[in-house]
């Protein structure tokens, strides 16, 4: 087209109204002329010279709109400010508070949070403890966006102190966790999945969160609904809701496809470790029985629950919150059969307490496993062991997780036990720190008792593991009576725990190491994320232990997270301090 022509004859409907208004005021052209030279009928061209006229008097542009130099404004309504504001006044730092924006849907950046800030007039924050910032966070009550399924789009965005829980992401996938979850029969939503639906409670777990009810900042994290494959994650009444549909037999089948999974991926040694652990209920329920309780040091209201622990990898095998006082004795008979059924044929050692079965069920166990536990020690047993020569005792040494020696003197002898009917193995040990000597007794004869000693020495790691539980994963502030709905938390609360185990296993010089310290030296760190079509970048905020994080996951360079759309994971380093 001719620049002429353009002119000429205009193509566009607002160019045709301003041609046909210029000719009419500026060129003096009448009415009928106007309208019958840009094809209007003359009412319409007279509606038209209205609509112009109006337009000039209300100051509106009629056909040219006016941009303004520089960046467009971020906050027209004012409603990012006031919550900026907001979150500042309960004394949130920058990053956290762009964080939840972004969950809520609003791409600021730190920069312009900080802009915000300083306007205000807000001073610079404290240097504040872990614990407060929780608390801090907890404070903010704020509406959570729903939690939907990622759609994976093209995008950026950060995450404050829970970013460091994808790095189980690769774990999940290797170890054939995500199949199994996907096989299980757990149930599911029409929105969410099975995998979905037990890794948003895998993720919580791993966060450290205190209650599902009472500690909900959660909810504005991405990073942990990325862990999920979720925009966030859902809010704690979808939580409570879900675990009410669960049944033990959904967890049982659970248990067992973790056992056979750890038993093929060779974390399965010949010795296990039992132990009881009481779970308090803080309210008024008729049903639940009286418990010894170590931490209180008095009989509770509570539900009683046994743990299976390998003492080689510290992989947790077993859990069950459905014990009562009547089926207590028969646990270590249902571990047993759980384990041989599951393909733990290489299973010769079950290790366990004084209290855990009677001597009746030591002959059952006698006939498929070896034992080893403590006998229960009366004033006349004392007296004959003190009564013993000093040529009856031997010294042996014991090593201890860091690697230092303890020397025991031990004394080995064959004893009749009233209910196991025949005779038995009794180890005495003193120097161990207890001032009356304690008591292993064993069906195995054949191995010296330094082993024996040794074996159930590393009996006390399953109590250490136990109090993690309890410490790490909250076990002791549960919110429900319903012993299945617990007993869910703690298969969640266990799968969250041998994930960390996986975990420590690559860190070399800590594998030994509580999952709080875990949490608190890898997992709870902070970062951005960029999501692409093929893989997901995750850049970790530098700290001390980063370059043993990014050493971890350099194995898992081309391993492809099925939950997340088969995209690859990469870690490295943020830019930014």
């Amino acid at each position: 087209m001719e620049p002429k022509q353009y002119f000429a004859k205009p193509s566009t409907v607002q160019q045709r109204q301003y041609e046909a208004l210029r000719a009419f005021f500026l060129k003096k052209h009448t009415a009928a002329q106007s309208a019958e030279q840009f094809s209007y009928s003359l009412n319409t061209f007279y509606s038209l010279v209205r609509d112009f006229k109006l337009k000039l008097k209300s100051d509106e542009e009629p056909f040219f709109a006016i941009t303004k130099a520089g960046r467009k404004p971020k906050d027209t309504t004012g409603e990012v400010k006031s919550i900026i504001i907001a979150m500042r006044k309960k004394y949130m730092s920058v990053p956290d508070i762009t964080s939840v924006l972004e969950a809520m849907g609003h791409h600021i950046s730190e920069k312009y949070v900080y802009n915000v800030i300083n306007e205000e007039g807000f001073d610079r924050l404290p240097r504040r403890s872990i614990e407060t910032k929780k608390h801090v966070c907890s404070t903010i009550k704020l509406e959570a966006p729903k939690a939907t399924p990622l759609k994976f789009k093209a995008e950026r965005f950060s995450s404050q102190n829970t970013l460091g829980t994808l790095c189980l992401l690769p774990y999940l996938q290797q170890y054939g966790l995500i199949n199994l979850i996907r096989s299980s029969t757990y149930p599911e939503t029409e929105l969410l999945d099975k995998v979905t639906s037990i890794l948003s409670f895998v993720a919580l777990k791993l966060s450290n969160a205190r209650r599902y009810t009472a500690d909900d900042a959660w909810c504005m994290d991405r990073g942990l609904g990325l862990f999920a494959g979720l925009t966030v994650l859902p809010k704690a009444a979808w939580f409570s809701s879900y675990s009410h549909r669960v049944t033990r037999e959904m967890n049982i089948n659970f248990l067992k496809g973790l056992h056979t999974l750890w038993q093929k991926h060779r974390l399965l040694s010949e010795t296990a470790n039992l132990d009881f652990t009481t779970l308090p209920y803080w309210g008024d329920d008729s049903h639940l029985e009286n418990n010894w309780s170590a931490t209180r040091h008095k009989g509770m209201a509570s539900l009683l629950a046994v743990i299976g622990q390998d003492p080689d990898s510290g992989i947790i095998t077993y859990g069950d919150t459905t014990v009562r006082h009547e089926t207590e004795k028969d646990v270590s008979l249902e571990f047993l059969e759980f384990s041989k059924k599951n393909g733990h044929d290489d299973l010769r050692y079950i290790v366990f307490d004084s209290r855990f079965t009677t001597y009746e069920n030591l002959a059952k166990l006698d006939i498929d496993v070896k034992f080893i536990t403590i006998r229960r020690r009366g004033k006349k047993i004392v007296d004959e062991l003190n009564s013993l020569p000093p040529n009856a005792w031997k010294k042996v040494q014991v090593m201890k997780g860091d690697g230092k020696g303890r020397t025991l003197r031990v004394n080995d002898s064959q004893i009749m036990l009233r209910g196991y009917g025949k005779s038995i193995r009794q180890i005495a040990i003193t120097g161990h720190g207890k001032i009356k000597p304690a008591l292993i007794i064993t069906n195995e004869f054949e191995r010296p008792l330094q082993d024996i000693v040794r074996i159930y020495a590393r009996r006390w790691l399953v109590e250490k593991t136990i109090s993690e539980q309890i410490e790490f994963f909250h076990l002791n502030k549960i919110s429900s009576s319903m012993v299945i709905k617990v007993d869910f938390d703690l298969t969640m609360s266990i799968l969250a725990h041998n994930l960390l185990k996986l975990f420590a296993m690559d860190l070399p010089g800590y594998s030994h190491l509580t999952s709080q310290s875990l949490f608190d030296r890898f997992l709870n760190t902070s970062g951005s994320v960029k999501i692409d079509d093929e893989q997901i970048n995750i850049y970790l905020k530098k700290k001390r232990n980063l370059p043993a994080i990014l050493t971890a996951m350099s194995n898992f360079k081309n391993t492809k997270i099925s939950s997340l759309g088969d995209r690859m994971l990469s870690f490295d380093g943020d830019t930014r301090s």
